[in-house]
């Protein structure tokens, strides 16, 4: 690190924390996150296209907004976030601390933006809703987006999705940018969970990252919400319905560009509690100096792998149903009906199971539709 990194490190809180010397993002990225990332940095002239293309886009316009009309932290403005922001740099050990501006609005968000050099922004809603330690891991989150290289991205998702706005009248041009765009979405929201691990690495706090989550979710009510019943909720949510309500989720989750709330945290705990984490925290990481030499074919198995896990463990009916297929499950359309209706209703008189055996039904009326499964719809 340079002199100046040093320095800029000088100030950081009393607590001791674990620091990651030379630790690469792909310590904690995502597998479906790290696989692509780690291809783009293998491509040929990637970073000259990009700052080519950042002529493009409003990087500038997006920098001297903030700057003429949000509040820039330093030791003179907001000095705790000062203080957690080269924290979070120090334990990440990313030598360059990126500007932070804190910008009225009374939605809690932060963002990390810019191609050249990434900019974090916190809003007002979140400061004032978040205390020390939670706010802590979201610094962590957005030092993680930067450290990744995610700024670009989302800088590039920003730019597309108001072009799409802007050329929403032309029926193929836009279907051809909303195609990138929701691509981009998928891939961001995977880079999301990657960025709250580089929040619970920097914040080492599972419980003030699960508070933050649920206040986000929930607002500044904690004496009004517990974290196992939030948690619950994830692996209800994961689980109940049919068929149904798998592509309803599909469908809500397409216009996002973060995961649900309920989800990250419980990614964010299974993380936690793995192999993966505690390696981490022994010291035992990928290097960044190593970065040069990561296989592409390798990521890409690995994210392959993750996927197949996935849906193998996956309690949600969709994906039961694609690990039923790939498994060559029998009484393909059977499985089918059943997963849509929620129950397994064969006729009037009985249902059958899946062993082929003809089990009877109570006493519903022949002519009313058929209830929901034990599950519910």
């Amino acid at each position: 690190m340079t002199d100046n990194s040093h320095a800029s490190h000088e100030r950081v809180p009393s607590r001791q924390r674990r620091r990651f010397s030379g630790i690469s993002s792909r310590a904690y990225e995502h597998p479906a996150d790290r696989s692509a990332l780690v291809a783009l940095r293998k491509l040929s002239g990637f970073d000259t296209v990009f700052k080519a293309l950042s002529g493009l886009l409003p990087e500038r316009s997006l920098r001297l907004l903030f700057l003429s009309d949000s509040v820039r932290v330093s030791d003179a403005q907001f000095a705790h976030l000062n203080d957690m922001l080269r924290d979070a740099c120090y334990i990440l050990d990313l030598e360059k601390v990126p500007p932070m501006y804190v910008n009225q609005d009374p939605q809690p968000n932060a963002m990390c933006i810019g191609l050249d050099e990434p900019i974090i922004v916190v809003t007002t809603g979140l400061v004032e809703l978040l205390d020390e330690e939670e706010m802590r891991a979201v610094v962590g989150h957005e030092v993680g987006h930067a450290l990744s290289g995610h700024a670009v991205y989302r800088t590039i998702l920003l730019f597309l999705t108001n072009l799409a706005l802007k050329v929403a009248w032309i029926p193929l041009g836009n279907v051809a940018i909303m195609t990138i765009v929701m691509a981009l979405r998928e891939w961001f929201r995977k880079s999301e969970l990657s960025a709250d691990r580089a929040g619970l690495l920097v914040g080492q706090d599972l419980k003030a990252s699960m508070r933050g989550l649920m206040k986000i979710a929930g607002g500044n009510h904690l004496h009004e919400m517990n974290v196992d019943a939030f948690l619950a909720q994830a692996d209800e949510y994961e689980k109940g319905g049919d068929l149904r309500d798998s592509v309803l989720k599909i469908l809500n989750v397409l216009p996002r560009s973060h995961p649900f709330t309920t989800v990250r945290a419980a990614e964010l705990k299974k993380w936690s509690e793995s192999r993966d984490y505690q390696r981490i925290m022994d010291g035992h990481y990928p290097r960044r100096e190593d970065d040069k030499d990561t296989s592409v074919t390798d990521s890409f198995r690995e994210s392959a792998t993750h996927y197949a896990d996935s849906v193998r463990t996956s309690k949600d009916p969709l994906m039961k149903l694609v690990g039923d297929i790939a498994g060559g499950a029998g009484d393909l359309g059977g499985k089918l009906r059943d997963k849509f209706t929620g129950g397994g209703a064969a006729g009037k008189g009985g249902a059958t199971d899946d062993s082929g055996a003809t089990r009877q039904s109570g006493t519903e009326d022949p002519g009313s539709p058929q209830g929901p499964g034990p599950t519910g719809s």
